[in-house]
């Protein structure tokens, strides 16, 4: 039967039994150890396909806020250039959005090339970008209605811009956010969604999406003017709470800072900017 084996044979006395030398195991044991070998290998190179799939060659960059207390919490030291973000605003002002928009428009002066803003309704100040560092003649302005989702995706597949931003209001779901988020990956283009909405807290805007930051900002009263009233409210240097309250592979935060400027950069607040405690800088 072991016609595969060699058995030698013996001048004198009893053929030794097969039973001992030969394990009836030993000879298949050789054809399942090939199958899961090939099964990791084809594992492995699925793998990598779509890890390819997903990076653009070189590695991801990085927009730097200008302030260390807020880059280290954010993986690669700033907000990622190949991901989608979030901002919107907080209180009276989450209708309108009017300091999560500004606050947008510091990041986008300080990048080069044309950004496509997406609009559902024709209601922006665009000389208002120019506060915060953002040249209206650097932004194509797309009306869109309730396409807005779709003309983002569209316009992070279009070469030669550098950023996709879009208003929307509403529920925004996980597949719309990860669609956004890929071409965003893909395409190597900062993707942001303004999100507004009628209510002050309104449960959309905290419903979980793909999106890798997700930024609330609340406008606070300007210093005082006159060192000696410190109680009256100034008209100097606008100032935000910025509240990250999502960050994957890095660490939620607060902190209050001053409004970007006409070169989009924003500024530490004296006094309050070296504080630890994220609670302590909240305001009712």
């Amino acid at each position: 039967m072991f016609t595969s084996l060699a058995i030698p044979e013996k001048p004198s006395g009893p053929v030794a039994p097969l039973a001992a030398p030969l394990a009836p195991s030993a000879a298949p044991s050789a054809a399942p150890s090939a199958a899961p070998s090939a099964a990791i290998a084809e594992l492995r190179e699925r793998i990598a396909r779509i890890e390819r799939s997903h990076v653009r060659g070189a590695p991801a960059k990085s927009l730097s806020l200008g302030i260390p207390a807020i880059d280290q919490a954010l993986p690669g030291g700033g907000i990622s250039l190949s991901a989608l973000h979030e901002a919107a605003s907080v209180g009276p002002d989450t209708e309108h959005a009017a300091a999560a928009t500004l606050f947008v428009a510091g990041l986008l002066a300080r990048l080069d090339g044309p950004v496509l803003w997406v609009l559902r309704q024709a209601d922006l100040f665009a000389p208002g970008l120019a506060g915060a560092g953002l040249r209206p003649d650097r932004v194509i302005f797309a009306e869109a209605g309730k396409t807005v989702l779709a003309v983002m995706e569209e316009g992070l597949r279009h070469p030669g811009l550098c950023a996709v931003v879009g208003e929307l209001s509403g529920k925004l779901s996980l597949v719309a956010s990860r669609r956004l988020q890929l071409a965003a990956e893909q395409a190597g283009v900062l993707a942001i969604l303004l999100r507004r909405s009628n209510g002050f807290d309104d449960p959309v805007l905290n419903e979980p999406t793909a999106a890798s930051t997700r930024w609330r900002i609340a406008a606070l009263p300007s210093p005082p003017a006159l060192p000696h009233a410190p109680d009256t409210p100034g008209l100097g240097r606008a100032r935000w709470r910025l509240d990250l309250t999502r960050c994957r592979g890095g660490e939620p935060g607060s902190w209050i800072t001053e409004a970007c400027d006409a070169t989009g950069r924003l500024g530490l607040v004296p006094g309050i900017a070296d504080r630890q405690d994220p609670a302590r800088l909240r305001v009712a």
